[in-house]
């Protein structure tokens, strides 16, 4: 897949969370990026909004950011687009977009791999006014239909971890039901890895081949997610393969 949105100077120093960054932007990302500042949802609400960006930077800038503050704490393999997150110069959030599932695509008739995208990692800085998650994704879905050819984009929210994807329900993604639960992988060091993260660092997934090479490998059962799929090609909804399905909402106990 090629997607060539600006050019980055891998020379460049990464910033900090909240370091101010040259008028250029973070990590010599080009003034190529003003295009991606239009309204669109969820990027109006506020005047402090207007004033927030979503630029590319490299993947180093987009790792530091991730490891230090996601929940996740790393970036996941296959990451293919990182944006920063800018609010008065200061580089204050990050989110990535890789391959995700192998299979994914297949959710969507006549697909191929290239033609969809995974979010996989978001996160802001407590700073930022409320509704910024609309904003950024808003974005960034609008920078892949204008500089790319990917068809969709996946997400999938964590309800292990209390998410059950209201940013994907308030900006308009198509919501498919749970995920078919995949285990994360540690190799000894505390670290929770995806099966694509240890299949592009190492080439394989395999237990057997970690334990083979004297790895203590544990397998961390994981629950099934929530997934939704946003159209960037409206188009191709209707080649969309499984069921629509309501949104899921929190359960509030009654008092009885």
């Amino acid at each position: 897949m090629a997607i060539v949105i600006v050019a980055l100077d891998s020379r460049a120093s990464v910033p900090a969370a909240g370091e101010e960054t040259s008028a250029t932007g973070a990590a010599g990302v080009t003034e190529g990026t003003a295009p991606f500042q239009g309204a669109g949802p969820g990027s109006t609400p506020r005047a402090a909004l207007h004033s927030l960006l979503a630029r590319p930077i490299p993947f180093l800038a987009a790792r530091t950011l991730l490891v230090r503050h996601h929940y996740l704490h790393s970036l996941p393999g296959g990451t293919r687009l990182a944006f920063g997150v800018f609010l008065n110069r200061r580089l204050l959030g990050a989110l990535t977009f890789g391959v995700g599932p192998a299979n994914a695509h297949r959710l969507v008739e006549g697909a191929v791999g290239d033609d969809c995208l995974t979010l996989t990692r978001l996160w802001l800085n407590d700073e930022l006014p409320r509704n910024s998650e609309s904003r950024v994704i808003g974005i960034s879905l609008r920078a892949l239909r204008t500089h790319t050819n990917v068809k969709f984009v996946l997400s999938y929210a964590d309800p292990a971890h209390g998410h059950l994807g209201t940013i994907y329900q308030a900006t308009g993604w198509v919501y498919t039901g749970l995920s078919e639960a995949m285990p994360l992988y540690d190799l000894g060091d505390g670290v929770a890895r995806h099966s694509r993260s240890l299949s592009h660092a190492y080439g394989t997934h395999s237990v057997k081949h970690f334990q083979s090479h004297g790895v203590d490998i544990a397998v961390l059962p994981q629950a099934a997610k929530h997934r939704y799929l946003y159209f960037v090609d409206p188009e191709w909804r209707s080649r969309l393969k499984v069921l629509v399905l309501p949104y899921p909402r929190k359960v509030v106990d009654g008092d009885g």
